[in-house]
């Protein structure tokens, strides 16, 4: 009744960003293995779990399966492979991930550079007045996660050359090299192609697109595309915006861009269910931060009738 099939169906897309080994009181937001396996468990039971790209030419053709529903991932992530594919592969299903091209082979991102720093402050005041959080205290969970928070918020929207510069003067305050192991390799990514999973662009280095100038966002809509392809063999169609927040994070000036580089589907994090009228380079998605994999089919259940408009730019 929530979720038909046909004309009318409605498609509602996860998003995920890592499946940790363990848990990690850092990132309380992250399922484990065991919590993702759960979810995937019951997933794969009660919905019809399709690739991102064969949902949407369903979707167009209104020939959408009822209780429709796509994973995604984005960033890159060598957890993804590591630890989600097994997951997927064993339950028979097929996942998207978009690959942030830049930050494959060594590179990381601006919110792990801020959750591995606080992770290494010693228990003592920090000074943190240089970028306007004055001294702060830093000793048990609790407070390292407020702390990561508030940094995060100070430099998530920065421009993005001054969000590198504060990033590395942030690593500068910890004794010893942050870790430059926690995204994919090339041959990573090759990998997840060949489990049958499919591969999508995120820009290259993962900037806001609002943030940079016409020339800037082109260029790291682009550039994802061609890095990637060389690396598959095959040119992406897929692109997902980082931050992926109507309005405030992509204008359509890049819905645009996006369209211009060839990709012929982009995802944002617009929450909402996508239908037959959608945008298909603005399909809207969300993540599942039910933890308990049967309150989060009821959430699923329900999101189509609560959620049918997703905003778009």
């Amino acid at each position: 009744m929530t979720s038909p099939g046909g004309a009318n169906a409605p498609l509602t897309v996860l998003l995920y960003h890592r499946v940790l080994g363990e848990p990690d009181s850092l990132s309380p937001g992250e399922p484990s293995a065991a919590q993702f396996d759960a979810q995937m468990a019951i997933l794969s039971r009660t919905f019809r779990v399709l690739p991102l790209d064969d949902a949407l030419s369903r979707l167009a053709d209104g020939t959408l399966p009822s209780r429709a529903l796509c994973v995604t991932f984005d960033d890159g992530y060598l957890d993804n492979l590591e630890v989600a594919l097994p997951i997927l592969r064993r339950h028979g299903l097929v996942a998207t991930f978009f690959i942030a091209s830049g930050l494959i082979n060594g590179g990381r991102m601006m919110h792990d550079t801020v959750t591995e720093t606080v992770r290494r402050l010693p228990t003592q005041a920090v000074d943190l007045a240089w970028m306007g959080l004055g001294i702060r205290t830093v000793g048990d969970v609790a407070s390292r996660l407020v702390l990561i928070d508030d940094i995060v918020r100070k430099v998530k929207y920065l421009p993005f050359a001054e969000r590198s510069e504060t990033c590395g003067r942030l690593a500068a305050m910890v004794d010893g090299d942050l870790p430059n192991n926690l995204m994919m390799t090339s041959e990573d990514v090759h990998a997840l192609k060949r489990g049958g999973m499919r591969i999508g662009a995120h820009t290259h280095e993962h900037p806001i697109l609002s943030k940079l100038d016409a020339a800037e966002a082109r260029a790291q809509i682009v550039k994802s595309r061609d890095v990637l392809a060389d690396i598959l063999g095959s040119v992406p169609t897929m692109f997902a915006y980082p931050n992926g927040k109507p309005g405030l994070d992509y204008t359509a000036e890049h819905v645009e861009m996006v369209k211009q580089a060839g990709f012929t589907s982009a995802v944002s994090v617009a929450f909402g269910t996508a239908t037959r009228d959608s945008d298909h380079h603005q399909i809207p998605r969300f993540c599942p931060w039910d933890r308990d994999p049967k309150r989060l089919v009821m959430r699923l259940v329900g999101h189509p009738l609560r959620h049918k408009v997703a905003a778009r730019v």
